[in-house]
């Protein structure tokens, strides 16, 4: 029965995070077009710095993120306050935002590639793994677990033991030397059997 029931809740776990997956890669998708094509359009249609660019646009996405996530992914776990998630939404972002940062001034700066294909693979490749950390962070540190609740263990004896109990005599009751069957009882040894003075010869 044990092993059932461990089964069931791993199960429910699993099941629950692939929602939480499904969910969180709908979200991070519609950001991820935010992020990526903000960043483009900064980029190469008004012409800021790459990493100004980049950063701009995930704070533009990063606020879309928030709200899908608190509001659909993880609204059945606990809420820490908004404030309290928001500040801290945005301190992981902008943690998540160092790999693609990274990765985009290699490649702008230390390899000298400027054009727009090599921008975008140093941006594809930092934006995943950005992405990792969010998951893992968002869920131990932004919208938490709610607490399990323990079972309520019941104070009441059980029917059958008090019946049980009930049913035993008392110890002293049982060794008492008055409190004997009739059966167990012996004539003293000094006492003689007399005749019956109504029997007949």
């Amino acid at each position: 029965m044990r092993d059932v029931q461990l089964l069931r809740r791993a199960y429910e776990r699993f099941a629950a995070l692939i929602h939480e997956l499904i969910k969180f890669g709908l979200v991070g998708a519609i950001a991820f077009v935010i992020d990526f094509g903000g960043t483009n359009l900064l980029r190469f249609g008004i012409g800021m710095g790459p990493l100004s660019s980049k950063v701009v646009a995930t704070i533009v996405a990063a606020t879309f993120a928030y709200a899908g996530n608190r509001f659909w992914t993880y609204r059945h776990r606990e809420q820490s306050g908004l404030a309290r998630e928001y500040v801290l939404f945005f301190l992981l972002n902008g943690i998540g935002l160092l790999p693609p940062l990274l990765t985009i001034g290699f490649v702008s700066y230390s390899l000298g590639l400027h054009d727009a294909v090599s921008y975008n693979i140093a941006q594809f490749v930092g934006v995943g793994l950005g992405t990792l950390f969010r998951f893992w962070s968002y869920k131990k540190w932004v919208f938490l677990a709610v607490p399990e609740l323990a079972p309520e263990k019941s104070e009441e004896p059980a029917e059958g033991a008090v019946e049980k109990v009930g049913a035993l005599p008392h110890p002293d009751v049982r060794s008492h030397p008055d409190v004997r069957s009739h059966s167990d009882a012996r004539p003293h040894p000094d006492v003689k059997a007399q005749p019956d003075p109504l029997a007949t010869s």
